[in-house]
């Protein structure tokens, strides 16, 4: 990925667009970013990130119905808007959207490309983080214990990989770079090690991209929409909110910024708060390509909807890699039905109250009163029974149980839908659910034990 720089561009700038921050997001947020990456001229890239913690589980299991499944469901949506600029005006783009499948992931892009009547565009697939096959089973025994592996029904187990492979895939002429379950930051630094050329023991300036990734992962959470809080914290135009640019420059700093004309707001207010999310130690934010410091790290406003994150230092990066791995946990089930009216409330409890003596003995009955308390419930039920009985007219009664057995968690969805006749008085519109649960347990395993490597997926004949 050759450093160039343009009349509208300071030589040696690396713009890095968020246009996704979970799988599931909007799918029109990566458009306007992509419009001000070509107007801003010089070197760009999109990145999509689409993983959380358990995702990746969710697509093996996807995967398991159908084989050419377990990448981004999304994964269209997300791209049919943006791909046929992003490949004329040279953005590259690089996503983990390739879940539990980036192969099948890269073949989807490509038989996209053709739909849109585009040249095939160079992909490359990043691979190395799963560890669910039977070969790497003696490492996780190591790492998680024996006896505790053993009993685990697992559906997938991934390392949280680095930037090493995505920056080579770059070098090497990727158009497009599909990631499986690599850290989140991670999507910004390969492409900053590709383009600035950095060392791997370059500790500052990896400490600073790794920061500026932090900052774009959750899509629009630092341009205000985690932000914003009616009266006290005002965000303008929510509903069309801008997603993250990042400039990156040699040494590691990074100016925030959004596009023009999107709503939103980036100030040092929400970059403070976005810094600190999910961080457990602001001074040893732990990445497979950096130990991360910003206990000294500068947030300056350099104007509207642009600010400076300068002053992140770099120490070695950790000798082990973060393994999620997930595994079958039972069955969720789930009932509501609603009561209005005269004593609607006290109608309600008494229907949580037949729905435990008559489920008593499958576990914790969860009882939510939507519209008394709901948030702060607790699954024992103590918080409900601490609060005193009132007058509510509009209440919801929602139950829950976990069972590790599917036919006795389907008993709660016929015994809310019971409640129709069976009283209390004027209960209606009920509404079941049930649906697989999965655990997670985590474990280091030595970095030099987790190989990755990236390979060039050709568009079929």
């Amino acid at each position: 990925m050759a450093s160039t720089s343009s009349p509208h561009s300071p030589p040696g700038i690396l713009r890095v667009g968020s246009a996704a921050g979970f799988s599931g997001d909007r799918t029109d947020a990566a458009a306007p970013v992509v419009k001000a990456l070509i107007a801003a001229g010089g070197p760009a890239v999109l990145i999509f990130e689409t993983l959380a913690e358990r995702t990746l589980a969710l697509a093996q299991l996807a995967r398991r119905q159908d084989p050419d499944a377990g990448y981004e469901p999304l994964l269209v949506d997300l791209l049919r808007p943006v791909l046929a600029e992003c490949l004329a005006h040279g953005i590259r783009i690089v996503s983990n959207f390739g879940a539990a499948h980036p192969a099948g992931a890269a073949r989807r892009i490509h038989a996209l490309a053709a739909e849109l009547g585009l040249k095939p565009p160079r992909i490359a697939v990043v691979e190395g983080d799963n560890l669910g096959g039977e070969a790497a089973r003696p490492m996780l025994r190591e790492a998680i214990g024996a006896v505790t592996l053993d009993r685990l029904a697992v559906v997938s187990a991934n390392a949280y990989i680095g930037a090493e492979a995505i920056a080579d895939a770059l070098r090497e002429g990727a158009e497009i770079v599909v990631c499986g379950r690599v850290a989140d930051p991670s999507l910004t630094v390969g492409p900053a090690l590709a383009h600035f050329g950095w060392s791997l023991d370059d500790g500052d300036r990896l400490a600073g991209a790794t920061m500026a990734g932090h900052l774009l992962e959750c899509g629009a959470q630092v341009s205000g929409g985690y932000y914003a809080d009616p009266g006290f914290k005002d965000v303008p135009g929510l509903a069309t909110l801008g997603y993250p640019i990042a400039e990156l420059h040699h040494d590691g700093s990074c100016v925030i910024t959004k596009p023009a004309g999107t709503g939103g707001r980036i100030d040092a207010h929400t970059v403070k708060e976005q810094l600190l999310y999910e961080l457990h130690d602001p001074a040893a934010y732990l990445t497979p390509d950096v130990v991360a410091d910003i206990s000294q790290a500068r947030v300056t406003e350099l104007g509207v909807d642009r600010v400076q994150l300068a002053g992140v230092r770099g120490h070695a990066r950790p000798a082990t890699l973060k393994v999620n791995v997930c595994h079958e946990n039972g069955w969720l089930a789930e009932g509501e039905i609603s009561y209005a009216g005269a004593r609607a409330e006290a109608r309600a409890r008494l229907a949580a109250d037949v729905l435990r003596e008559r489920l008593a003995g499958l576990g914790p009955l969860r009882v939510d009163l939507i519209g008394v308390t709901s948030l702060f419930a607790d699954d024992t039920g103590r918080w409900l029974a601490a609060q005193p009985q009132g007058h509510a007219r509009d209440v919801r009664l929602r139950v829950a149980l976990r069972h590790a057995e599917r036919t006795q968690a389907e008993r709660l969805a016929r015994e809310v839908t019971a409640l129709y006749t069976c009283g209390p008085a004027g209960g209606g519109g009920v509404r079941t659910g049930l649906r697989a649960q999965l655990g997670t347990v985590s474990c280091l395993v030595p970095r030099e034990r987790v190989p990755t490597i990236h390979r060039f997926i050709e568009a079929q004949a």
